[in-house]
Formats: structure tokens, C-alpha cells, sequence
């Protein structure tokens, strides 16, 4: 083998070995970034989640209460209708 390959590929094995583990560095604290990044979004899907829940139990409720006035009688209707104009918003 000539006496100058010798030195050459050993030069460029270090080289590619300092590539390949600046590249390794790299990716795992791409993998770091993605993994926080995923439990961001999983945290705002979850409050999402729980806002559109309550949002759908006071709706809920308010169906219930129009059933009940629908399915009185009219003389108690009007008054339904008035204790729902007191009554607080939630």
C-alpha cells in the first residue's frame, strides 16, 4: 500500500467520525425538541378538550331546562321564563 494512504484515510476516518457524531448530537436534540413540542400540544389538547366538555354540560343543561318548559304546561311557561332571566349565567 502507499505510504501516503495510510495517513490519509486515517485523516479521513477522523473526520468522519467527528461528522458523524456532531450529526448524532444534532438529531438527539431534534428527537428532544419533538418529544417537548408533542407534550405541548398533548397539554392545549387537553384543556381544549375539557373547555368543549363544560361547554357541552351547560348546554346540556339548558336543553333540559327548555324540555321541561316545553313539556309544562303554557300557565307555567311564563313563569319558567322568569326564573331563567334571574337565574346566572354560567
Amino acid at each position: 500500500m502507499d505510504p501516503i494512504a495510510i495517513p490519509v484515510l486515517g485523516i479521513a476516518a477522523g473526520i468522519i467520525a467527528i461528522v458523524l457524531g456532531i450529526g448524532l448530537e444534532m438529531f438527539k436534540r431534534w428527537l428532544k425538541h419533538k418529544e417537548a413540542m408533542t407534550q405541548v400540544v398533548a397539554a392545549q389538547t387537553a384543556e381544549q378538550a375539557a373547555q368543549y366538555a363544560s361547554h357541552v354540560e351547560r348546554l346540556e343543561q339548558r336543553v333540559r331546562v327548555l324540555e321541561r318548559i316545553v313539556t309544562n304546561g303554557g300557565a307555567e311557561v311564563a313563569e319558567e321564563i322568569e326564573k331563567l332571566r334571574d337565574a346566572p349565567l354560567n
